[in-house]
């Protein structure tokens, strides 16, 4: 049995379901899913991929 991610709300988020959540999986991936179910994955990346992503939205605000 493949253990499940421990998806991870967006802390910019307020009440609601409408948000971004993250996961980070075996094998070095980064998951994003616009909810916290995984079937609505919307994205999969490495982590360093990830941390460049989050370096640029913070340096540009």
């Amino acid at each position: 049995m493949t253990a499940q991610p421990a998806w991870r709300k967006s802390s910019f988020c307020g009440d609601g379901d409408a948000c971004v959540y993250v996961a980070v999986t075996p094998g070095a991936l980064v998951k994003v899913a616009d909810r916290v179910d995984p079937a609505h994955l919307v994205l999969a990346t490495t982590q360093a991929a990830w941390a460049d992503f989050l370096r640029a939205v913070k340096e540009t605000g």
